[in-house]
């Protein structure tokens, strides 16, 4: 193992030194949180099929392969499709409209007062994504070095954190882009041949197994509608997902990049799907169809492979695990703390104006004519703060993770979260014309109190949750619109103004990065 271990402490070593040097580049607020917003196509697609593809995705795929056949492949599949409508219908818009947050975006389409609320919803969402690829840590240590779960997560967490908080985005860009090419050697040019071989090929799989292993629909139609409606939806709304979409060097550039990396995510799902039915082959009575991926990497593959193919399945981890960790933190930033602070700073604002005109005495204006209080914020000031926000929240994830045990049922709670909640308000912005504040708001809280009641009537694992309350999302946003008055001409203008990239403020062009 000794050649396994000096693998793995190179590649994570590499992660850390990435990080030194994303620090030294993300002088601004724009390249810590966005890199800056000029990613080339070939750094975009690497980096955005990283994210998407994480240890749900490559541990959990082949568990799937392994318990269902072919049709494992599906959950994979789903996060695919998800990817390549964002890509095609939806990312150039996105990209244009130069924000860095899913709340940001609901505020200038609905004229303001959507940002807290959803920036709750999509907080929690991130979070609970974090945790979920940081508890995924805990498997990977366990096979490298017998290590105790609870210092499994610290360590892969803490160098998760480490490399985010150092360079933000631009850290996590080029340590994603290392763990794409990481993943597709391990996963596809080794562990995928390696494994069907290993198996006897093809035709000794299906003599071996039922044939139902074999049925591209074995996994049940049910299922596959609630994966398309919780992974696929997913993928349109997440901020993990859109703050990728963000660092785009063009609207182009998202489009046919994002097209690139979400057809490789189709590859990636048959991949697993394929390695766990191999290792259904192999060891047709393992305890747990997780433990698939873990014991086909330790027991068939020869010194040296064994650790690169465990370095892919940690890169898979940590490239979900640091998008998302940055994406919850820039929520919690933006979102909620500087919201809430501006509330406070604008009730002093008010109080002071007060005071000043009952002693009749002057005070200093801005020039817009309100009271001016000191807020000067520099860029250095304000990549200082969100990075605090990424060690802080990074902090809270590491806590999460170790009190929590199910990879799985995490992750429902996040997608039923961020589908149920916040779906509609989102793509009926960008879809309907008529949609209002007061539906948008309707729509997150009906939706999002209606998946907690309903998670905890019906279990965290059933499908009404996300079902009902998508429903019960969808209704209140259509009633509540068209009872309430039509949002502001000028809002929806300054809308399409933004949607088109012909904003004032956007007219500087981005200086070209490295393909």
């Amino acid at each position: 193992m000794a050649v396994d271990y000096t693998v793995i402490v190179v590649y994570l070593a590499g992660m850390l030194a990435m990080g030194w040097w994303g620090m030294r580049r993300a002088k601004s607020k724009s390249e810590f949180l966005v890199a800056g917003r000029r990613l080339g196509p070939t750094m975009y697609s690497g980096t955005m099929a990283a994210i998407v593809l994480g240890g749900a995705s490559t541990i959990g795929g082949v568990g799937l392969g392994y318990q269902y056949g072919l049709s494992g492949a599906w959950m994979v599949f789903t996060i695919g499709l998800g990817l390549l409508a964002l890509s095609v219908f939806f990312s150039a818009r996105i990209a244009r409209l130069k924000v860095y947050t899913v709340s940001e975006m609901l505020d200038l389409r609905y004229g303001g007062r959507a940002g807290v609320i959803s920036g709750v919803v999509m907080w929690a969402y991130t979070l609970m994504l974090a945790v979920t690829s940081t508890i995924a840590y805990a498997t990977i240590f366990d096979v490298l070095f017998d290590m105790n779960r609870t210092v499994a997560i610290i360590l892969g967490g803490s160098i998760v954190v480490a490399y985010s908080t150092l360079g933000g985005m631009w850290s996590i860009t080029l340590t994603d882009m290392v763990q794409f090419v990481v993943k597709t050697i391990g996963v596809l040019l080794l562990l995928l041949p390696i494994a069907v071989v290993k198996a006897g090929g093809f035709s000794e799989m299906k003599a071996q197994l039922p044939t139902e292993y074999f049925d591209p629909l074995g996994i049940g139609g049910e299922t596959i509608f609630t994966y398309v409606l919780i992974y696929t939806f997913g993928m349109l709304i997440g901020q993990d997902i859109w703050q990728r979409v963000f660092t785009a060097r063009s609207d182009k550039t998202a489009k046919w990049g994002g097209t690139v990396a979400g057809t490789y995510c189709l590859v990636y799902a048959l991949a697993g799907a394929v390695i766990g039915t191999a290792a259904k082959v192999l060891y047709p009575k393992l305890g747990s169809p997780d433990d698939a991926f873990a014991t086909i990497v330790r027991d068939e593959l020869p010194v040296g492979v064994r650790g690169l193919v465990l370095a892919a399945a940690l890169a898979a981890v940590m490239s979900t695990s640091s998008g998302a960790l940055i994406a919850c933190a820039t929520v919690a930033n933006n979102d909620i703390w500087s919201r809430l602070r501006g509330a406070v700073r604008s009730a002093e604002a008010a109080e002071a104006a007060r005071v000043a005109a009952f002693r009749g005495t002057g005070v200093a204006k801005d020039a817009h004519g309100s009271p001016d209080l000191p807020d000067a914020v520099d860029s250095h000031d304000e990549v200082k703060g969100n990075r605090v926000f990424i060690l802080l929240m990074g902090i809270a994830v590491i806590v999460t993770a170790i009190a929590l045990n199910n990879v799985v049922e995490a992750l429902t709670v996040a997608y039923n979260l961020l589908v149920g909640g916040l779906l509609v308000p989102i793509l009926g912005g960008l879809l309907w014309r008529r949609g209002t504040v007061q539906g948008a708001l309707a729509s997150v809280v009906v939706g999002g109190v209606a998946v907690i009641v309903l998670m905890a009537t019906h279990g965290i694992l059933a499908n009404e949750p996300v079902y009902y309350g998508l429903l019960l999302s969808l209704a209140a946003y259509l009633v509540i619109s068209l009872m309430t008055k039509p949002t502001d001409a000028a809002v929806l203008a300054a809308w399409r103004e933004r949607l088109a990239g012909r904003s004032p403020e956007l007219v500087s062009e981005p200086v070209p990065a490295p393909q």
